[in-house]
């Protein structure tokens, strides 16, 4: 499999040579292509291998985001036979889609890099939820790459146009489409979004029907699938890693296991894209500071009262907006504190550098 398959391109070939030249390792360029845990699958030019990260890179890391994950471009050193290959360093990515980690106010999570698209699915059944496609995209937009969102089981849904007309109102300019994985509707429209050489990942909640969309692509029942739940349209863990699969026409697309929960991540206005029409309506405003709330003058409000803007959408967008100023702080503070407590380190230890020298002495 050549790397052009894989997606490379000029500018990873640049950062490469750069690396090369600079390190006195044999190394050589592959793309992340399986990721279970720790466990690191990375396809070269010639093979495919496991890889594990050295340990230089692990201790120097920053934090989690510099780490690698599926679709990052790295530098390995291959095995004299067929054990382990050594992965030294992380490419410079073009996009990166990242999430704030469940449970956690101030850790990020990894989802996939170096994307195009990103492929936000929804299904058109008891998980259809505006709110939850409008924080998607706010994440798709930060990333880097562009937003796709994809409403399936159309064949389960009468009402499936409308659907879709409500997505593009919240959606302005991004592709929405709707499809059946099981009659095909829709599937060479998807198709067109990922030509060859092109990375595209799949983003959605379990039971919207990802593991089927992907094999539907394929062409062959390569994942498992399981039905939803009857009661309550929701679905069960199935798939339990990430992998990137090369699809017949060229295209590649990044499937991993569904996601209950999105919180924002990174300080990029993906907000500001997802709620382009508000931000027009707020230019508006009287004061440039206009909070939207009691103001007079607020055009966005005036908006609200009219009908021309829906209640929940500006409750979203607000709500969001908290939620990212929150995150921020937070993690402000926690660099604050790692680097106070890095510098008192250092502090300490030229005191027992200086205490030593003088017992020497």
């Amino acid at each position: 499999m050549s790397l052009e398959t894989l997606g490379w391109g000029p500018a990873f070939e640049h950062a490469f040579s750069t690396l090369v030249s600079q390190s006195p390792l044999s190394l050589v360029p592959g793309r992340v292509v399986r990721q279970h845990r720790g466990l690191l699958t990375v396809q070269t030019a010639t093979r495919t291998l496991l890889a594990r990260t050295a340990g230089r890179l692990l201790h120097q890391a920053p934090g989690v985001e510099s780490l690698p994950t599926i679709g990052d471009w790295v530098a390995l050193q291959l095995p004299d036979g067929d054990g382990e290959a050594l992965l030294h360093a992380v490419l410079p990515r073009a996009s990166v889609l990242a999430r704030r980690e469940a449970g956690s106010e101030r850790d990020g999570q990894l989802i996939a890099a170096n994307l195009d698209v990103v492929v936000l699915v929804a299904g058109l059944d008891g998980n259809f939820n505006p709110r939850r496609i409008e924080r998607a995209l706010a994440l798709a937009w930060t990333s880097g790459a562009s937003p796709v969102v994809v409403l399936t089981k159309a064949d389960l849904c009468p009402d499936a146009d409308s659907l879709v007309a409500e997505v593009e109102e919240l959606a302005p300019g991004v592709p929405v489409l709707a499809l059946s994985s099981w009659t095909g509707e829709g599937i060479e429209a998807l198709r067109a979004q990922l030509p060859a050489g092109k990375t595209g990942a799949l983003l959605g909640s379990s039971g919207v029907g990802k593991s089927t969309l992907v094999n539907r692509l394929l062409g062959e029942a390569r994942l498992v699938t399981q039905a939803v739940r009857a009661e309550d349209d929701k679905g069960r863990h199935t798939t339990t890693h990430r992998e990137l699969f090369v699809l017949p026409g060229g295209g590649l697309l990044i499937d991993g296991p569904g996601m209950r929960e999105l919180g924002l991540w990174g300080e990029d206005d993906g907000i500001g894209q997802t709620f382009t029409d508000i931000l027009e309506l707020a230019a508006g405003c009287r004061f440039t500071d206009c909070q939207h709330q009691r103001e007079p003058g607020c055009a966005v409000r005036a908006a609200v009262s009219s009908g021309a803007l829906p209640e929940a959408r500006l409750a979203s967008y607000e709500r969001l907006r908290r939620e990212q100023a929150y995150q921020v702080r937070q993690r402000s503070a926690s660099a604050e504190r790692d680097h106070r407590r890095h510098e008192r380190s250092k502090t300490l230890m030229g005191w027992e550098a200086t205490r030593s020298k003088r017992r020497r002495d």
